[in-house]
């Protein structure tokens, strides 16, 4: 990309700007909601012209681009989208995406929810394998089984990729470059994601530095001006341009946008016991959501919980708030609760009313004879000053929900949950479509919040962040409540561990093969080396023992001193085993260079 310029309305979102992607290249693409991300991502692709500049993409390249929503039209099932531009036979490739993706190839395109259509564009995209792949949020609507699938395929791809996600787990793990749009300007840093913050706090910082010297530039030269009058007859008309063209300087400086103004009041104090579930079962025909499971949820705890779509997430939680009747088990709820809820599907807001009615019409923000006004945790405000603070213009006011972003319908649905009080949220999947800037804020606004929090989302580090205990549903209806986080719940559970038994068995029988390999060891080395095999089965032993242990559904709520040393032990085991398996290569390496 050479030159390129491009503005919608007023302000040029892009002006002059040049970009190179190389084969191969990993780059993430970041800035915040409507920074002009996918429209960068659609003039790379081709589908959006710039009204100068060159687009250049080498004879025999191919570029794919996967939109948040995709065109269907013309097509029957989602398989016939998805597999439309591969050759006879080559339908293998759609199934295997669609297996890992987790999508019905014969779902009708009509019936299809717009995650299932997202689903089958991004399978579209992998089953081509072109040379560039352009992503834009392919983690939303997945997950996190599904996000693995797409982690682990991206990390093994010949094919560069640029990539737009608020998933920073999976940034990370993906990326070896760095876009970032901010205000029109276009920065690349040769550094995955992961160094991404410090890079744009420096630029800041660097920025406000300078934002400094200027203003106290400016301020001296305006003293020079008014104090020198009565010392000379005539100004240096010099220095007065000079004034004049620093103070054009500092109003042609973009203002960085601010964060919004995110906030949430508790309302009166609940009990020290908010939900209290015992024995819980349910089933919908031949599906059981969950069996005998059990909850204590104390005032304050953030409850996150973690499983396959489909597995029952939200159905375990409407019974925890008391919305839906268990087919077995008791729910006992404690006093004085006061919910907010944050659904999924949008479904508190309609499409076809304004922003401003959106509100106003809401009866728990009406102002009783105030049609410009919103009650907002018990104080009155100007329907648009409150807008504002979640960064809508006053433009957008009077435009339909409809014609917002993801993003944008993300921050209208918390504008109104955060105008009430409340001491227990329920938030389901509040992260989709948020930058990492207004993650950052949510997550220290549920920081500082005095209630409860029940939690569903499919973002590894959002979960790190914000999760107390992790409820892990893993469908036929097993159910386990673990302490912490998703990194947590995955050192509890022992994710790996099969993997790591086989490896170590592997290697002590590699070990007891080459007994010709220990010449050139010291006694002590060869004798270490020798013992090694037994030490690493006997850890592998205890930790198979300990997770059999922690597998235990009633063992978190039930006698939780228990569960955290049998949680410390196994993390200790696991370090063990890594030390001596380090070291049992160690030893290996020096006998056979020896």
């Amino acid at each position: 990309m050479s030159g390129i310029s491009l503005t919608f309305g007023g302000d040029p979102v892009f002006d002059g700007l040049d970009l190179v992607v190389q084969p191969g290249d990993r780059v993430a693409l970041v800035g915040r909601n409507g920074s002009g991300k996918s429209t960068l991502m659609k003039v790379m692709a081709g589908l959006v012209e710039a009204d100068r500049g060159d687009l250049v993409v080498p004879p025999g390249v191919s570029v794919g681009y996967m939109e948040q929503d995709p065109d269907m039209s013309g097509f029957a099932t989602l398989g016939e989208f998805a597999s439309a531009g591969l050759q006879p036979g080559e339908m293998y490739k759609v199934e295997r995406a669609g297996e890992g993706l987790k999508f019905d190839p014969n779902r009708s395109v009509d019936t299809a929810s717009g995650g299932e259509k997202r689903r089958a564009a991004l399978a579209r995209l992998m089953a081509e394998a072109p040379e560039l792949m352009l992503l834009d949020e392919p983690t939303n609507h997945l997950d996190i089984e599904a996000i693995g699938w797409l982690e682990a395929e991206l990390a093994t791809t010949r094919a560069a990729f640029v990539l737009i996600s608020h998933d920073r787990a999976f940034l990370r793990a993906l990326t070896r470059a760095t876009l970032w749009i901010d205000r029109g300007m276009v920065r690349r840093q040769e550094k995955g994601f992961e160094a991404f913050e410090e890079w744009r706090d420096k630029v800041w910082d660097d920025e406000d530095m300078q934002r400094h010297k200027l203003n106290r530039k400016i301020k001296a030269e305006a003293r020079w001006a008014v104090e020198g009058i009565s010392a000379r007859r005539k100004r240096n008309q010099g220095r007065v341009r000079a004034l004049k063209d620093l103070r054009a300087e500092r109003s042609s400086q973009i203002k960085r946008q601010g964060a919004a103004a995110f906030e949430l009041a508790a309302g009166p104090k609940s009990g020290k016991k908010v939900i209290d579930a015992k024995g819980l079962g349910k089933s919908f025909d031949e599906n059981r959501i969950v069996r005998d499971f059990s909850l204590t949820i104390q005032r304050g705890d953030r409850v996150a919980f973690v499983g396959p779509n489909g597995v029952g997430k939200t159905t375990v939680i409407k019974m925890l708030m008391g919305q839906e009747a268990p087919d077995e088990g008791t729910v006992s709820l404690g006093t004085n609760l006061v919910p907010a809820i944050f659904d999924q599907s949008r479904s508190q807001l309609d499409p076809d009313m304004t922003l401003w009615d959106s509100l106003t019409g809401d009866p728990d923000m009406r102002v009783s004879g105030k049609a410009d006004q919103v009650m907002v945790r018990g104080n009155p405000k100007h329907v648009v000053g409150y807008l504002k603070e979640f960064l809508f213009d006053e433009r957008q006011a009077r435009a339909p929900v409809r014609s917002l972003s993801g993003g944008e319908k993300a921050r209208l649905l918390l504008a109104k949950l955060m105008a009430r009080e409340s001491n227990i949220l329920v938030l389901d999947e509040p992260t989709n479509d948020l930058d990492v800037e207004t993650l950052d804020l949510l997550q220290e606004i549920l920081d500082d919040y005095d209630g409860t929090v029940l939690l569903v989302s499919h973002d590894r580090d959002f979960l790190d962040r914000v999760a107390t205990t992790t409820v892990a549903m893993e469908g036929n209806g097993r159910a386990t409540a673990y302490a912490g986080g998703w990194s947590d719940y995955r050192a509890q559970r022992g994710v790996d561990s099969v993997k790591t038994v086989e490896k170590t068995k592997t290697k002590g029988e590699k070990l007891k093969q080459e007994k010709s390999a220990t010449e050139g060891l010291s006694f002590t080395e060869k004798h270490r080396l020798e013992e090694l095999p037994a030490v690493m089965d006997r850890l592998s032993a205890e930790i198979a023992k300990l997770e059999e242990f922690l597998m235990d559904p009633d063992l978190f709520s039930e006698q939780p001193i228990k569960f955290q040393k049998a949680t410390d032990a196994l993390v200790e085991r696991h370090t063990a085993l890594s030390d001596a398996e380090e070291e049992w290569l160690m030893l290996e390496e020096k006998a056979e260079s020896a």
